[in-house]
């Protein structure tokens, strides 16, 4: 096979975690490490969501070249890269994130075949010679004339499941299980409780979810004190930001939602960071991802609305969703034009708290187990939230661990397959053949 070039156009921080991953690794595996003959290069396009350590995370996997955002108008309008990439004669352009017209132009200026992995819409059918969908439903829509170029592949969430990075749940178990030991938790290691805390990785649902766990953390530990609670921090967030969002003089939402502050400090038993909140609770900061061996050995989560959601039913991890509204105008988590609009200056506050409210009178199905399940597998606590109330909610399922079953039962029997990289990957292979 001559040498080929794999470009990958990618955005935000879900599509570099839980799209990226797993498609490179499954592009390795069927193409081969041998960087002469497949080099994988990586291209970020502009995203409101964006943390601006995408770049680093794309760089960690094995790939050759990763272009920062910044710098992609530039490429996209003249073809030229910051530091003037070579391109050779034949290769791939896949996409995994943006706007699906990117590959299309991209695409006819290196002279390479297309491949676009598309959830719920396929667009520019003309321009794309291969596409990759999440379900049969998206290819209902696609004129006869352009059916031939469409492959379901599942969806690219459901690999979680597949220990694709490895699952290390025993090593997470004992690490867990020493923390406890060593700080003298009630029971040992042995009654140890897990729950994970996932609220976000954007300062829009940081602002509430953070101070919000913490305090719904509290409460259970008060009447449950076996109970360890650890947050799997996002790769794209620094510690310090992340406690930023627990201290009252940084984030001001803490008080309007009846919220627990929180500092930053190594454990004096174990010297990993923690975030201790006033009651002397303990809440372990996991920094590796992904988190899945982790995530795998809670027996609960709390978590916000997004990505988490889809991971954790891959997982089959029991979760309530959480989408407290005491502030509705700092929930800026939208994306395309909505996103920019509700980020005007003077008139985005307006607007945010208008799409807000419109959005949420839609109560149910937020999470991506329902939605997959069109019915509430999982709850979704959408409103003014109360930490006692919530936690009350968790305590119920703790001391009834049958109903943990039901909800865990459920989510395995309409969790996606795994295999959605290994099959987009394959779409991949077959252009590379098809391209000469």
């Amino acid at each position: 096979m001559a040498a080929i070039d794999i470009l990958i156009l990618s955005n935000g921080p879900g599509e570099v975690t839980t799209w990226v991953r797993p498609v490179v690794q499954a592009l390795r595996q069927q193409l081969g490490d041998d960087r002469t003959q497949v080099r994988i290069s990586v291209v970020l396009s502009p995203c409101p969501h964006a943390t601006g350590k995408e770049a680093a995370i794309a760089r960690s996997y094995p790939v050759d070249r990763v272009q920062e955002p910044e710098h992609f108008w530039r490429f996209l309008l003249w073809g030229k890269t910051a530091q003037n990439w070579d391109w050779r004669d034949r290769g791939v352009v896949l996409f995994l994130g943006g706007d699906q017209v990117f590959p299309a132009i991209i695409g006819k200026r290196l002279g390479y075949r297309t491949v676009v992995y598309a959830e719920w819409e396929a667009r520019w059918q003309q321009w794309i010679d291969r596409f990759g969908v999440m379900k049969s439903e998206v290819i209902s829509h696609v004129p006869q004339q352009y059916a031939h170029k469409f492959t379901v592949v599942g969806d690219l969430m459901a690999e979680a499941s597949g220990g694709a990075w490895g699952v290390d749940a025993q090593a997470a178990s004992r690490r867990i299980g020493r923390g406890a030991r060593e700080a003298g938790g009630a029971g040992g290691a042995e009654n140890l409780e897990l729950i994970g805390l996932l609220p976000g990785s954007k300062p829009a649902k940081l602002a509430q979810g953070m101070p919000l766990v913490l305090a719904i953390a509290e409460h259970i530990q008060a009447s449950r004190p076996q109970t360890r609670f650890v947050i799997p921090v996002a790769p794209t967030l620094e510690l310090e930001t992340l406690a930023d969002f627990a201290n009252p003089q940084k984030n001001p939402v803490i008080y309007q939602i009846k919220g627990t502050t929180a500092e930053l400090i190594l454990d004096p038993a174990t010297e990993r960071p923690i975030l201790k909140t006033p009651t002397g609770l303990y809440v372990e900061l996991w920094t590796r991802s992904p988190a899945y061996d982790l995530l795998s050995q809670c027996c609960l989560c709390l978590t916000t609305v997004g990505a988490n959601t889809a991971e954790l039913g891959a997982l089959a991890v029991p979760m309530i969703v959480l989408l407290p509204t005491q502030q509705l105008d700092a929930m800026r988590a939208w994306d395309g034009i909505p996103g920019l609009v509700v980020n005007l200056p003077f008139v985005g506050n307006g607007i945010a708290k208008a799409i807000n409210w419109l959005v949420l009178r839609r109560l149910g199905l937020l999470a991506w187990p329902n939605i997959w399940a069109q019915s509430e597998v999982v709850p979704e606590l959408v409103g003014k939230l109360q930490p006692q109330a919530v936690a009350e909610m968790v305590i119920d399922f703790l001391t009834h661990p049958e109903k943990l079953q039901q909800m865990r039962d459920r989510l395995r029997s309409i969790r996606g397959q795994p295999g959605a990289a290994q099959k987009l990957a394959n779409l991949v292979r077959e252009e590379i053949e098809a391209s000469g």
